[in-house]
């Protein structure tokens, strides 16, 4: 069935802990992703099959399978924490046909050394929440883990009240986290080289001879984040928690708890139930992104460099590569999205003009260009947002127009749309989520099916949960 080889298995034990799934009652699949499987190897007919799923439910593991537990730090709103994977398992590491190696885990598959008093479950409605976005995120073209399966276990989970249990089967190209050299660099005897070795082979095999190989991974590292980050901007998206362990090595977007995209338009917007304080509101995701990558840096930081003078100036030089990225991406979609295909220095203050109306006229931030990209509901614009426009069509021509149209979805997981997707599915009715998934699958299509949820509303003063 699995095409399984488990590097991750064979550094030392430190990095992780072996378990075991808890089996669960009555397992049966609500979601499957195909596509995925196949572009992973897998048969989608077995894999999807009676012995597949006792698999995805981790009711039996394959011989092929090493089924363990990571452990890592993260600190969580500035603080450090001993965490770990807490309910999800890792089974093994794909090698697809083109000779990529992808993690399959089990998320929700019961207790490990990690769990911390709690139960190793997830419920079904966060789950749903995890498939729709990260699916949504890789159409999008944003590097993401992804979705292969929604298991339902057919036991409940108790969290404020009894809700239905899931299993998501996540696929990534590594679960190396800053968290992971955290764990290892804060204990006693910890082999952070090992580590970086195996970081590198799996991510960056050309820096393998580097002779400066903690400073040129620490550079490339950075280099992802800042573009993963800027992405995540362009599109209005607000990860909620961006803890060190939900910063990956491979610069793809990991864990959509409390995640959503904009409504209004607002940089100081939080989503997050427990971000009390907007540590991780839209405009400071940027700020966190260096916060993160200074602590990976510390963790480094006696492979920078002998001297800890010249091993700091290191790790300073090493993320100023961050900004860097961060800049030229965030620019170069904004301005694409505008109907730029270069933008030049000149009109690049027309991002902030356009935001600056958004904001004033209290926009939703994904219909506003949605607007300028079909040239509609011209009764509702204020006269900024005429001019605007106008200024806009007279500098990207034609050219423009289609660069919209390629660059600006039709379609995103809108909040409100998200939610009646999870609770019609919670009540028994799944038809409006399987219709919404289609409806993800290719954003910049522009069908009618799409343009007809641009009407969806917002939801003033969102919050999401962890889902925990």
């Amino acid at each position: 069935m699995f095409n399984f080889d488990n590097s991750y298995e064979r550094l030392p034990g430190a990095f992780f802990r072996k378990v075991n799934p808890t089996p669960v009652a009555q397992p049966s699949f609500f979601i499957t992703n195909p596509t995925l499987a196949e572009e992973l190897g897998l048969n989608p007919d077995e894999i999807f099959s009676e012995e597949g799923l006792d698999v995805l439910s981790g009711n039996k593991m394959p011989k092929e399978a090493s089924s363990i537990a990571m452990a890592y730090m993260g600190h969580q709103f500035g603080y450090p924490a001993i965490l770990g994977d807490g309910r999800a398992i890792l089974i093994g590491e794909q090698i697809t046909p083109e000779g990529e190696r992808r993690d399959i885990q089990l998320k929700g598959a019961g207790r490990t050394d990690f769990s911390r008093g709690g139960d190793g479950r997830a419920s079904l409605g966060p789950i749903i929440r995890e498939y729709i976005m990260s699916e949504a995120m890789h159409v999008l073209g944003v590097p993401t883990t992804r979705a292969l399966a929604v298991v339902k276990t057919g036991q409940p989970v108790y969290r404020s009240s009894e809700e239905e249990g899931a299993i998501l089967t996540r696929v990534a190209s590594s679960h190396l986290r800053v968290g992971t050299f955290e764990w290892i660099a804060n204990m006693e005897g910890g082999d952070v080289e090992a580590l970086l070795d195996y970081a590198i082979h799996r991510h960056d095999p050309d820096l393998a001879d580097s002779p400066d190989k903690a400073y040129d991974f620490l550079c490339r590292v950075a280099e992802r984040q800042g573009r993963l980050i800027a992405q995540w901007m362009s599109l209005g998206f607000v990860h909620g928690v961006m803890n060190t362990d939900n910063m990956t090595i491979s610069g793809e977007t990991i864990d959509y708890g409390p995640c959503a995209f904009l409504d209004v338009f607002d940089p100081k917007t939080v989503f997050s139930s427990i971000d009390h304080f907007g540590r991780y509101r839209f405009e400071n995701q940027g700020q966190i992104g260096i916060f993160n990558l200074n602590k990976l840096g510390d963790a480094l930081l006696n492979l920078l460099d002998e001297d800890p003078t010249a091993a700091e100036e290191k790790k300073a030089k090493a993320l100023q590569h961050y900004g860097r990225s961060f800049e030229k991406m965030y620019f170069q979609k904004m301005g694409e999205k505008l109907g730029f295909k270069e933008i030049s220095k000149e009109d690049e203050p027309m991002i902030r003009e356009f935001l600056n109306i958004l904001y004033d006229d209290k926009l939703d931030y994904t219909e506003s260009f949605l607007r300028i990209t079909y040239g509609d509901k011209k009764e509702e614009w204020s006269p900024a947002f005429r001019e605007f426009y106008e200024k806009l069509v007279e500098k990207t021509g034609k050219e423009g127009e289609s660069l919209r149209l390629k660059t600006n979805p039709a379609i995103i997981p809108k909040n409100y749309l998200v939610e009646r997707a999870i609770q019609e599915a919670e009540a028994g009715d799944s038809s409006f989520l399987f219709h919404f998934l289609d409806l993800l699958k290719d954003p910049f299509s522009h069908s009618e099916e799409q343009k007809a949820l641009r009407t969806a509303p917002g939801i003033p003063h969102y919050k999401t949960f962890c889902g925990t």
